[in-house]
Order: C-alpha cells, then structure tokens, then sequence
C-alpha cells in the first residue's frame, strides 16, 4: 500500500499519517503568466474586499476553508479539505483507537444514555452500567450539547480526568464518578458463533479491521470446532468504507490468489493491480456475504471480489454504489486534503461507480412502518456532482440501509443461515466449482 506521502482511503471512514515533509503548493513556472494565475489573482481582490468591507468582521479562516472546499465540491462529493482538528480525528477514525472512557452512548430525551460500557475499561472499572443516564461533564450539564459534542467532551488524552453525573434507575440521587482516561481499542469486527455457522460483522475498515478479522475467525474456529463448522455469514451491512489496504487483506482472507481490485487515476500509467496471496483462512468453507443499501466503497471491494471469484455468494440488496479511491495528502500544521485521485475496478473489470454490488440472491429486509422512509439509502447516484460511473443505473436505485436490532427479527441472516445449513436452497449457493476463478 502506498504510505510514503499519503495514503488510498475507499470509503466514509478516512484516514492518514503524516509520513514526511509535504512540499509547499505552487503553480507550475509554465502558468505562471497564464489566464489561470489572472484568475488566481480575482480571488485575493474579492478576499481583500470581503475581510475590509463586509458588514461585520468575518472568521478569515473560515472564509479560506470555505473557499477551498467549495473548489474542492465542484468536483465530486468526496473531495474535500479538512482542517488540523478534523484531520487528527480522522487519524483517530482509522487507528481504531482513541483516548476515553469506553462506553457507547446515544442521546435520549436531552441526556446521554450508556448503551453499554466496554469491557475492561474506565468505565466499566467505575462501576457505570448500561441504561445510566449522563446529565453532566466535567460539571457542564449535557442538555443542550449534541450526541458528538458530548462524546468530545469525554475523548481526550490519556491519564486525564473527566468527571460524570449520572441519573440511575431506583438511585436516590445523582451519581458522582471521576475517571481517567484510557487507550480505547475499538473492535472493527464482531463475532459470534450461529450453531455451526461463523457470523462476522465488518463494521468498518480502520487499521485494525484485518487483525480483527483473524482473531475472529480463529476464536470461532476454536469454538465451533475448525472442521465442525458448516460456512461464514461475513455481514457487511451499514459498512460505509475505510482504508483501501484493509479491504485488500480482508479479500486476501477468504481467497487463494488472484485479484482483489484494480485503481484506475487519470494516466494509464497510474493503474495499479492489488493481488491476493494463497491461504484461505477459512479453508474454503462455504461463504454468504451481507449487503444492503448501507454497503459502501471499501465494503463493496471486498463484495465485488468475492463475487467475481465465485468464492462467496452475496445476498440482500443493492448496495450504495461508491466505485472511487481518495488519497489523503497530509498539508503539514494545515489539515490535509481529501482528493479523488481514482476508480477502481472488480476483478472482473467492472466498476461500481453509481451501479454497486448487485446480490446474487435478492433478499429485502422488513422494516417497521414508522422508519421506512428514514432508512432508504440514497445511493452514490443521488449525490450532487457525483462522478458520472460507465455503466450507471438511474437515479433512485439505493436500497433500504436497515438491519434489526435483535438478531431474532433479521430475515437477511436467517435466510443466509438456512442456505448454510442446507433447510434452505438455492442455485446462487454455494458458487458453483468449476468457475471458481474471475475473468483476466
């Protein structure tokens, strides 16, 4: 992978390291005296003017980080410049890791609420359990602060303290904990055994995913028994993407060899193949992958390459259709810059760019009344000034981005259990043998 200036991201979750020295940004000595230097030069005057003559005195940074990203927006939706603060909890994105308490909350009637604490952690080794409500941090009462600003206010470096108050249930009265920050790892794989059948759930794709991975196969292997178990569900649904390298080894995982995917920049001398190496780590047990409207980038590399090589077979719904690869060019003190730098391809030659991955086996997920029109993914297409994909579907083609929150009520995995233990049938499982291998 490449990681000497910067580094490929496929997907929402993005990430870098700042690997060396960034040079300066310059026009080339041939522009210099060329329209596009006149041009250049219209920005600093309506600059000037607006920072001297607007009504009141403007944030200039802020008109500079608007100006940028408002280049950046014109040309696609995935481009765009990230200041130092936004950078470095992009960073923080992809190391899977962070300095916290290490619960996971969301917001409920103006409080933040624990929907359960980690394992191990400060929050668990304080006593806070799940279901406690958060009313103020280090003495700022939550009511008012967003889910993301109140998760702020607990993140921070290590070995400081955060202060809670918390409401619990059949508690007299409010509860007092002090805590000091730790390194959080967060799991970027979920595993469970289903019977005989391993369940995998990649949640995103951060440095740690592959690892994750591997851990996870191992510990169901050793649970279930490595020759008593019947296949894997790899569940990437409400994957929105992550680092390119990860969804390679993640390919890597299930496949003897052959292409994962292929990148395509602006010049054909800027295609780059990315190749699996032998060693199945499942041993070429039988494999359904879940997807669904909320299936993005990264997540449909790993789809598209298991589909093509026949290994795995794919089931639910069309999926969000993000076929483009964005370098993250690291710009020093000043952010960096999240640039669209290529397309990439399926083994097959084909790219998903406003198509995404079509499942071999449709299954629709049920989804109660009331959130039917909050959870239809709006599709890669729907995106304003989108890149345009070779093959692209009509507008409107997203799918539901829906998954039950009890496992009990999830069609798409029962359906894909019931094939893996053979009550259920169908010719798209398993791939048939003979075409085990992707098209040159």
């Amino acid at each position: 992978m490449v990681r000497k200036v910067s580094l490929l991201v496929a997907g929402a979750l993005l990430g870098a390291t700042a690997m060396g020295a960034v040079q300066s940004l310059s026009l080339p000595a041939e522009a210099a005296n060329s329209q596009t230097y006149k041009e250049l030069s219209i920005f600093g005057d309506v600059f000037e003017r607006v920072r001297e003559q607007y009504v009141t005195k403007p944030d200039e940074q802020k008109l500079i980080e608007s100006a940028i990203n408002g280049m950046l927006s014109s040309l696609d939706p995935h481009s765009s410049y990230m200041n130092a603060e936004e950078a470095e909890d992009m960073r923080t994105q992809t190391r899977g890791e962070f300095g916290g308490l290490g619960i996971e909350v969301t917001m409920e009637n103006d409080k933040i609420k624990v929907i359960t604490p980690i394992d191990d952690t400060p929050a668990s080794r304080a006593g806070v359990l799940a279901g406690d409500l958060i009313t103020s941090i280090n003495g700022d009462a939550v009511s008012g602060m967003t889910l993301q600003d109140a998760v702020e206010k607990m993140r921070g470096p290590v070995d400081t303290k955060v202060d809670l108050t918390i409401e619990r249930k059949g508690a007299k009265a409010p509860i007092k904990v002090s805590l000091k920050r730790a390194v959080i790892a967060v799991k970027a794989v979920k595993y469970r055994a289903e019977g005989d059948v391993g369940y995998l759930r990649i949640i995103s794709f951060s440095e740690k995913t592959f690892d994750d991975l591997k851990d996870g196969i191992a510990q169901l292997q050793k649970k279930i028994g490595k020759d008593k178990i019947k296949g894997y569900v790899v569940d990437l649904r409400l994957n929105p993407g992550g680092l390119l390298d990860q969804a390679v080894d993640v390919s890597d995982a299930f496949l003897n060899g052959g292409e994962v995917v292929s990148t395509r920049g602006r010049n054909p001398d800027e295609t780059r193949r990315f190749n699996a190496r032998q060693g199945d780590l499942t041993d070429g047990k039988p494999i359904i992958v879940l997807i669904n409207g909320g299936t993005a980038s990264a997540a449909e590399i790993v789809s598209g390459a298991l589909q093509d090589h026949h290994r795995a077979t794919i089931l639910g719904t069309r999926s969000f259709g993000k076929g483009s690869v964005q370098t993250i060019i690291p710009l020093g003190q000043n952010g960096a810059l999240r640039l669209t730098t290529a397309l990439y391809y399926t083994p097959s030659g084909k790219s998903i760019q406003g198509t995404g991955i079509v499942p071999d086996i449709k299954v629709a997920e049920p989804v109660p009344a009331d959130l039917k029109d909050k959870l239809m993914a709006p599709a890669e297409t729907e995106l304003k000034g989108h890149i345009h994909g070779a093959d692209e579907t009509t507008k409107g083609s997203g799918s539901l981005a829906y998954v039950p929150p009890d496992p009990k009520d999830d069609v798409q995995l029962h359906e894909a259990l019931d094939l893996i233990n053979g009550t259920k049938t169908d010719p798209a499982f398993p791939p048939p043998p003979e075409q085990a291998s992707a098209k040159p």
